[in-house]
């Protein structure tokens, strides 16, 4: 599966990293289902309305991202972000950065350039519960499949 295919997604939930290797990641996502059943969203005794509860399980579908390097990545609690026209990209869920802080932060930070490591991209998340951001110089794999009861 490419990357650009994964940019149409929506609903995703953050599962975990890992580091395979020494300087490579591995980023493990979910897609969420939608009940179809609405319920009443209650914030004291005031009813705004129907909301739908988002939920992931044994069936949903999983995505795994490799990355064999990259520059840096970082995970943010959802719950601290704001929206900021400042930043370009393209893609819902899975997104690529034309523009960001987090590029800011990385070339005011590092050493990073287009001579070394050579040409970057910013992929972003934005999960339902996580941000997600790698700053990278070469993506490996992405995939989606589904686990169920922990096999393939």
């Amino acid at each position: 599966m490419k990357y650009k295919e994964l940019m149409e997604f929506k609903g995703i939930f953050f599962l975990g990293l890992t580091e395979p290797e020494e300087n490579s990641l591995r980023l493990v996502f979910s897609r969420s289902i939608t009940s179809s059943t609405p319920e009443p969203i209650l914030i004291g005794d005031k009813n705004i309305g129907d909301g739908y509860t988002v939920t992931i399980d044994e069936k949903s579908p999983v995505i795994q991202i490799d990355f064999n390097s990259y520059v840096g990545y970082s995970v943010i609690n959802e719950s601290f972000t704001v929206w900021d026209d400042y930043e370009e990209f393209e893609g819902k869920a899975f997104r690529i950065y034309r523009r960001s802080r987090y590029l800011d932060f990385i070339g005011a930070g590092t050493i990073a350039s287009e001579d070394y490591p050579g040409p970057f991209k910013h992929h972003g998340v934005s999960c339902l519960n996580h941000i997600v951001d790698v700053l990278r110089a070469m993506i490996l794999t992405a995939k989606q499949q589904l686990f169920v009861n922990g096999c393939r």
